[in-house]
């Protein structure tokens, strides 16, 4: 039994698994000890600036500092901290690593789009079947980026990383509360572009099923499920009709602020961006049912992500 710890990084949130790794019958076994996610928006405005913000590391690395305490405290003996695509994207992100090692003492990785989608893909997979002899779509839906990983029990086919996530676009298109028709057309021209990018990378056609990981896909799930109070054991392998999560998106997208931060299960750091959110999943899942010839009718949601793939990575 080898207790780690992983920290990802992304555009909005930062999270910690404190897990003990048992591979005593041939393959990994996590058990949860500390899980926790603070939104820090550390990709705040670096669309626009290309810049990580000053009050955006301060808010990083704070609840980096607290992180690194419980680590301390539960004696996780290995640690890896990855950071994705705010700090891939950011021209000063050295200041953010040196702050980060200073804090934990090892290096912060800024890894890959490619790594990113593999690092989701090993999370997703070790928690949901793999459909026997064939491919399954998991689509991890990030504040900056998104994942497309096709893969198998055996691994990983084909993976893209495109930068459209639920913080990039509304910062960049979704400014008015409600999103007007125009602000909201312009996003999708923007998500389309990036579904037909990843798709000459990955054949999205061959998909049998269809994975969704991170926040917006899981609240996304809790207000398609309506319920009383966010519940990863609910969430969790939901496997939702494509029309109950769109309409469950659009009521999102088209929602006042307001309005989503009276909703019992949502989180505040993800008010001003689930909309956006919603943009993007409702149209991955538009395509996915028009490029599978009818065929996916549903998608499945995984509280079990790249932050799981983290942890297996150094168990």
């Amino acid at each position: 039994m080898t207790r780690v710890a992983a920290i990802d990084c992304g555009t909005n949130s930062i999270r910690l698994l404190i897990a003990d790794i048992d591979r005593s019958n041939g393959s990994a076994a996590l058990t949860d000890v500390v899980r926790e996610m603070r939104v820090v928006r550390l990709g705040q405005g670096v669309d626009a600036t290309g810049e990580l913000a000053p009050e955006a590391l301060e808010r990083t690395l704070a609840a980096t500092a607290d992180y690194a305490r419980l680590i301390r405290d539960h004696g996780a003996g290995r640690i890896r901290f990855v950071a994705t695509s705010a700090s891939r994207d950011a021209r000063n992100r050295d200041v953010f690593v040196d702050g980060v090692r200073e804090l934990l003492g090892v290096e912060p990785e800024v890894i890959s789009g490619d790594e990113e989608a593999a690092l989701s893909f090993a999370g997703a997979s070790s928690v949901l079947p793999v459909l026997d002899g064939q491919q399954v779509l998991v689509v991890d839906l990030g504040g900056g980026s998104t994942e497309f990983v096709l893969g198998t029990a055996a691994g990983v086919t084909a993976a893209k990383s495109v930068d459209i996530g639920c913080v990039r676009l509304t910062e960049r298109h979704l400014r008015n509360d409600p999103p007007t028709a125009e602000q909201i057309a312009a996003a999708e021209a923007d998500v389309d572009a990036a579904i037909a990018r990843a798709g000459r990378d990955v054949p999205l056609e061959r998909a049998a099923a269809v994975v969704g990981v991170a926040g917006s896909v899981t609240t996304i799930t809790a207000h398609a499920l309506r319920l009383p109070e966010y519940s990863p054991e609910a969430i969790h392998g939901a496997a939702l009709p494509l029309a109950d999560i769109r309409d469950a998106a659009t009521d999102l997208l088209e929602m006042t602020r307001a309005g989503r931060a009276a909703l019992p299960y949502m989180h505040p750091g993800r008010v001003d961006v689930i909309g956006a959110g919603g943009l993007v999943w409702r149209r991955i899942l538009e395509r996915m049912g028009e490029l599978s010839g009818g065929r996916i009718t549903a998608a499945t949601a995984s509280e079990h992500d790249i932050l799981d793939g983290i942890a297996l990575s150094i168990g």
